[in-house]
């Protein structure tokens, strides 16, 4: 079985973070800064998004770029010091992998940042991890959910990583195109994990069961709202999908 989660409010709590970049980017430019619940509503698709919403004005901001790439550098310096995994995410994941699933990752956190993350906090467990690349479509788009596929049947049918290979860690570097129309074997051997509308129309996208998180950035009523079918309200509940679907709760 493959597992293929959302990052940002689905495994890791990065909010905190996510909100002092934004605003360290702002401040450094002079311009307003944004409450923990306004970045929480700007989140999930992509920085340069998260940006447009942040800045006055958004991309036709003359200054944009410069405090979209001031953010980036923050980040990438400071991502680490408030993220952490969900309560019970850590223990989830290494019961899943113990019982033979594959683990992926998809994100539109840009891929940098995507790697570093899934290396320092889950080496060993995430195979492959994707981040936002200019060579391909962010979510709700299906490619990065197809590259993920893609990688993990290479390595099944070729016993070898794929080229960008794997890191010290076991994340698997994902650089090449992706190939679009590759789908697992079986009605349910694929399961798209995420916290999002976002996530929700990804999955559509990419034709897998999507299961909503209650834990991340959206409640439940947003995500019933967006057309969510499945939810869970802690990560244990993850663990009955190797023995059966996880039905929607009331």
């Amino acid at each position: 079985m493959i597992l293929i989660f959302d990052l940002d409010g689905t495994l890791l709590d990065t909010l905190d973070d996510l909100a002092a970049s934004t605003n360290h980017a702002l401040r450094t430019f002079g311009m307003p800064e944004h409450s923990r619940d306004d970045v929480r509503r700007f989140v999930g698709n992509g920085v340069r998004v998260l940006m447009e919403r942040a800045v006055p004005g958004g991309a036709s901001n003359p200054q944009f770029e410069e405090v979209l790439a001031e953010f980036k550098s923050y980040y990438l310096q400071h991502g680490l010091e408030h993220t952490r995994p969900y309560p019970g995410i850590m223990e989830t994941l290494a019961e899943l992998k113990r019982r033979g699933c594959r683990i992926a990752v998809v994100s539109n956190k840009f891929f940098k940042a995507t790697q570093e993350l899934c290396q320092h906090f889950f080496p060993g467990l995430v195979e492959v991890a994707i981040g936002e690349r200019e060579d391909i479509r962010r979510k709700p788009a299906p490619d990065t959910v197809l590259e993920a596929l893609r990688l993990l049947g290479e390595r099944d049918e070729k016993g070898i990583m794929p080229a960008g290979g794997k890191n010290e860690t076991g994340v698997m570097q994902a650089e090449s195109k992706n190939e679009t129309g590759i789908m697992p074997t079986g009605e349910h051997d694929a399961y798209y994990i995420g916290d999002s509308d976002v996530d929700i129309e990804t999955a559509r996208n990419s034709g897998l069961p999507c299961i909503s998180v209650l834990w991340g950035f959206r409640d439940r009523d947003f995500l019933m709202a967006h057309g969510a079918s499945r939810l869970v309200s802690a990560p244990a509940e993850l663990l009955a999908l190797p023995q059966g679907d996880v039905a929607v709760q009331a």
